[in-house]
């Protein structure tokens, strides 16, 4: 088992190669980002709407399959912006027109990414609508640098 803070500080490809070779899961992952963003999200705000119920939902059909039939992200958990809806997962655009809605149905690129073993366990804070170059909006505030907590 690896340690959170290993586990964080690896490249995309590094975990696939990790995932591809079953030397962690992909439910593993799942548990260690629910750690970490649960340890510092309140600070940064950049993953205010998390779905890994669904994510494990997923990662459990995924793992029904052999290694090499779960696509090429095999199991990589991934965030998508809450601007692309995510089917049964909130929906907001960053705007209060749609704060309290629920996405019926998910996007082709949800679509595409689960069908490649792309695991989605959250969504990512917006400007409203994705207009601007700051993340800020009336339904979850802003998000700022991780490196300095006084700076977008």
């Amino acid at each position: 088992m690896f340690e959170d803070k290993d586990i964080v500080k690896k490249t995309a490809k590094e975990i696939i190669d990790l995932l591809k070779a079953e030397e962690i899961s992909p439910l593993e992952l799942l548990d260690i980002l629910e750690n970490r963003i649960e340890e510092v999200d309140a600070r940064i705000n950049a993953l205010p709407i998390l779905c890994f119920d669904r994510g494990r939902q997923h990662a459990n059909q995924l793992m029904t399959l052999p290694v090499e039939e779960r696509g090429p992200l095999a199991g990589l958990p991934i965030a998508i912006k809450d601007l692309t809806p995510v089917a049964n997962v909130r929906f907001t655009s960053g705007s209060l027109l749609f704060k309290d809605y629920i996405a019926e149905e998910s996007d082709p690129l949800v679509e595409l990414l689960e069908k490649r073993g792309g695991i989605i366990y959250a969504k990512s804070n917006t400007p409203e609508f994705g207009s601007g170059g700051n993340t800020f909006n009336d339904v979850f505030g802003p998000t700022v640098n991780p490196w300095d907590l006084t700076k977008s």
